[in-house]
């Protein structure tokens, strides 16, 4: 079966938590932009058609500038939010009839799990990666106490790439903007319609860089993999 898969790159974040004066997907690791780390997780492979970068409107010439050996990426500014973003991006492609929306700044995606992936949203037409909570979770009233502690075994941490049948999310989509919903993630926009997303396992060490911490961390996967030789 010919698979013809779509990638969004969100990439319009200001990386606030991130500090400093550089924007996170433009930080260096090994002596890379981070950018270009999580376009190499897609580069190359046949099935994905078309990706597109969506970065804030005053970043758009740099990030075409730094994608100059990616001639088939295309960057477009993004919106207000994330979520209009993603649907910006979403609207641009033009060839798949899935999609990967992913993280710009989470460059450590395998590829064993990548194809996981696709395979899953090939046949359930909605899935994302999620590893199991390893701490405990606690739920607080505004004031900051405890109110309870929800069952660890129920709970999942979210990753990206979250994978779609590309009508499926753009409807979600356009039916969260006609509503005024503003969600945390693609799927909760799936969620809310009743559409079944399903879970394929993640890894640990698929970070998303946020803080400065995450660099330290980032670095040391890097060199794991080069050490195992991924």
């Amino acid at each position: 079966m010919k698979v013809n898969i779509g990638v969004v790159i969100a990439a319009a974040g200001q990386g606030k938590r991130m500090g400093g004066p550089v924007k996170k997907q433009f930080i260096e690791l090994a002596e890379k932009p981070v950018l270009l780390h999580t376009l190499d997780l897609f580069a190359g492979l046949e099935y994905v058609r078309e990706i597109v970068v969506v970065t804030a409107e005053e970043d758009v010439e740099r990030t075409r500038e730094l994608l100059i050996l990616y001639p088939h990426v295309r960057v477009i500014p993004g919106g207000a939010e994330r979520q209009d973003s993603v649907y910006l991006g979403l609207t641009a492609l033009r060839l798949s009839d899935y999609v990967l929306i992913h993280d710009g700044a989470r460059p450590f995606l395998s590829r064993l799990t990548l194809q996981r992936l696709i395979d899953a949203v090939c046949s359930k037409r909605a899935a994302i990666l999620a590893v199991p909570v390893k701490d405990t979770i606690k739920r607080t009233d505004e004031t900051g106490i405890v109110m309870d502690t929800p069952p660890r075994k129920s709970l999942w941490a979210v990753q990206t790439p979250q994978a779609f049948a590309l009508s499926d999310i753009i409807s979600a989509h356009e039916q969260a903007r006609k509503d005024g919903f503003l969600g945390t993630d693609d799927a909760s926009l799936m969620e809310r319609l009743g559409q079944a997303v399903h879970i394929v396992d993640g890894e640990y060490t698929n970070i998303k860089l946020t803080t400065p911490d995450d660099l330290v961390f980032g670095e040391a996967i890097l060199r794991w993999r080069k050490e195992k030789g991924q």
